[in-house]
């Protein structure tokens, strides 16, 4: 099942939908009214669709299975971020394919050795962008801006000190990432990453969540690409932390909730560690794809979408 918040291209209030196919979606709010659901069954907004539990996943079923509602072309809409205004800080994840880990040591001359445990930071929420957003440009504040193409992993249970065994029952689904980083931004506060990773537009998601029993993640073909050249290509086999022992570390101490997202990593290929370095600049297309899932094309440039 693929879920995605969209607005329509004549206007109005963001919606959200089930996405049929690779052409057509579903309105869900007009599909609850045309099934007269109760309204404790909030379809309205991505948020409260996950956090609605068994009652809103019965409903989308039976949705999935017989809609009642005419079909809407995803040429008629506007693809938003499935969530776009997370509740809290995207959760992510350094350092977690070893190509990635050894590239970054030799370009910046450090003795690395390997983590014994996975490294977290997290975006703000203003870094939300849709799968065709543009991404905020300004050289007043930085021209090293680069590209990182990631699994996104969208909480659905919520929980804490969650065991790895238990983990993946814990999962909502998955979305397509970049983590876009402004890198001299990035390594200019005393080594934590925050601020270099969270200038407003720099988390592109989409172009709509997989639900986990939809898709396996273990084995997928991550791609970036810029201006149609292919920048990263990896699989998530290649992952270092695998996403149960991720949401075990992430939640031992601290709550993870409903419609949480956790960003899993970046494989080798990005643009600091080339030679010469690469950055994105005013123009450039940005695409971002994970099997199973679908592509974002982000161009840099311009304001958030």
């Amino acid at each position: 099942m693929k879920l995605a918040t969209y607005s329509p291209l004549s206007g109005g209030a963001q919606r959200t939908a089930l996405v049929a196919g690779h052409t057509d979606l579903y309105d869900l709010v007009a599909e609850a009214q045309a099934r007269s659901l109760a309204p404790e069954i909030d379809l309205r907004s991505m948020l409260g669709l996950i956090r609605g539990g068994p009652a809103v996943r019965a409903a989308l079923d039976e949705i999935a299975r017989e809609p009642r509602t005419h079909p809407i072309s995803l040429l008629d809409v506007r693809l938003e971020a499935p969530i776009p205004r997370p509740a809290k800080n995207i959760f992510c994840v350094g350092w977690n394919y070893l190509e990635h880990f050894e590239e970054g040591g030799k370009t910046l001359k450090d003795d690395r050795v390997l983590p014994e445990h996975p490294v977290f930071f997290t975006k703000a929420p203003t870094t939300a962008n849709g799968p065709t957003g543009s991404i905020p440009w300004d050289a007043a504040v930085s021209t090293q801006l680069d590209w990182e193409v990631e699994l996104g992993v969208v909480i659905g249970t919520t929980g804490k000190d969650i065991a790895e065994a238990a983990a993946m029952e814990h999962v909502f689904g998955y979305m397509v990432v970049n983590d876009v980083t402004w890198r001299d931004v990035q390594r200019r506060h005393g080594g934590q990453w925050f601020k270099g990773k969270s200038l407003d537009g720099t988390c592109p998601m989409g172009p709509w969540i997989v639900t986990a029993d939809s898709l396996s993640p273990d084995d997928l073909a991550v791609h970036c690409r810029v201006n149609g050249v292919t920048k990263q290509s990896s699989r998530t086999s290649s992952m270092y932390f695998r996403i149960p022992r991720l949401i075990r570390e992430l939640s031992l101490g601290m709550t993870l909730e409903a419609g949480d997202i956790l960003s899993t990593g970046t494989p080798s290929g990005v643009g600091y560690a080339r030679t010469p370095p690469e950055w994105l600049k005013p123009g450039d297309l940005l695409e971002t794809e994970v099997e199973g899932i679908g592509v974002l094309r982000n161009p840099v440039g311009d304001t958030p979408g």
